[in-house]
């Protein structure tokens, strides 16, 4: 029997756009009942079921398309990811480095004439280590540059964006900071920031490390404390949705609306929100105290000293978690069924970050669920019992 593929593709591609992924694995799984069948319809096959959580199946799946084209780094990095996700870090490590060289990352990858360190000291050289992805990247991993630079006992130039410039100015681990996009001085290897747990061999065990590890501008405090001053407690600080370009936007973001069962009388909210979503605070659920301060919000220096004051950020999957992690302060993070890697799976902690609590969906798209798990945990909070 022929078999086309494209069309195939086609069809179950509109299914999982459209969320209809039992549909889609419906189609796919005849196909490949012999247990062979066209690497494209393997691919789609886990396209339909990871995210309905058959993470076991999907490794499996991937483990056998690797094995099969190990020079197709797009498949190593999607069985990277459900390492990671699982908590493999050994082998996850090393597969995330085939993030490079994909149509995602052509902007993000850097053609350095210099060699990658392995983790091995260098005592007399220079490490540049560079960042490389979003914020909340940078964030989660700037704790790992103090750890490079022991192990190392290199001089270390730390490389990093210009939104994120200050807030690591007083980040420890490196001798110089230069602002991304600027020519850095010599140096004799380089490292990306994401790629310093393969060099190193993080482990679970080493986590989390130091903790605070960033810290908010004493200025900025001041500022955001004198404007805060006049809000009853406790202060909830507010994001609902991530950037809208994150390939996988429409999974982690909400509306605001959706939110509405977390209004409890007594707690103050203030919007946090970037981009887009941020005009939604201006029409906020009955009953849901919300001063929205997006506008007001220059830059990270801001997030971080609006974190320091509040009591609590509640927030999707997006990097005001990773900067309120790394400074130690209070957050929970509404996650969707099959999460990001770094979440891991059937926890309500992380071993990234020990101030935050993390509710899941426990069935796919079942935001209501985590509403209702968060709600009498804030009325309590509101009543002085948490």
């Amino acid at each position: 029997m022929t078999v086309d593929v494209a069309a195939i593709e086609r069809q179950a591609r509109a299914l999982i756009s459209a969320g209809s992924l039992e549909a889609a694995e419906a189609l796919v799984r005849p196909y490949l009942a012999s247990g062979s069948g066209p690497i494209m319809l393997w691919r789609l096959l886990v396209d339909a079921i990871r995210p309905q959580g058959k993470v076991g199946e999907t490794q499996a799946i991937q483990e056998m398309l690797v094995a099969a084209a190990p020079g197709n780094y797009a498949m190593r990095f999607d069985l990277s990811e459900t390492l990671l996700l699982q908590g493999q870090f050994d082998r996850g490590w090393r597969e995330y480095h085939y993030r490079y060289s994909l149509p995602h990352t052509s902007g993000i990858e850097r053609k350095v004439q210099r060699p990658r360190w392995d983790g091995r000291p260098i005592p007399g050289k220079t490490l540049l280590i560079h960042d490389e992805q979003g914020y909340g990247d940078t964030f989660q991993f700037l704790r790992m540059v103090a750890w490079a630079r022991e192990r190392s006992r290199a001089r270390v130039i730390l490389e990093i964006n210009p939104e994120s410039l200050s807030l690591a100015q007083r980040c420890a681990g490196f001798d110089e900071l230069i602002v991304r996009g600027s020519l850095p001085p010599a140096f004799d290897v380089h490292c990306e920031m994401m790629s310093l747990p393969m060099a190193m061999g993080l482990k679970m065990e080493d986590l989390p490390g130091a903790v605070p590890y960033l810290s908010a501008d004493p200025q900025r405090l001041a500022m955001w404390q004198q404007r805060l001053a006049a809000l009853p407690r406790p202060l909830v600080a507010l994001v609902w949705a991530g950037r809208p370009t994150h390939f996988n936007d429409a999974n982690r973001s909400l509306n605001l609306a959706q939110l509405a069962s977390l209004a409890s009388p007594g707690v103050t909210f203030v919007s946090i929100q970037k981009g887009p979503a941020a005009a939604q605070a201006q029409n906020p659920p009955a009953g849901m105290s919300l001063l929205s301060l997006s506008d007001e919000i220059r830059d990270f220096e801001d997030t971080a000293a609006i974190l320091g004051i509040a009591d609590l950020l509640v927030s999707v999957d997006s990097s005001p978690v990773h900067l309120a992690g790394a400074l130690g302060r209070p957050a929970w993070v509404m996650l969707p069924f099959v999460p990001d890697w770094r979440w891991l799976l059937g926890r309500d902690d992380t071993p990234w970050y020990p101030s935050v609590r993390l509710f899941r969906q426990q069935s796919r798209g079942d935001w209501d669920g985590v509403m209702a798990a968060m709600a009498p945990q804030l009325a309590r909070m509101a009543a002085g019992q948490e």
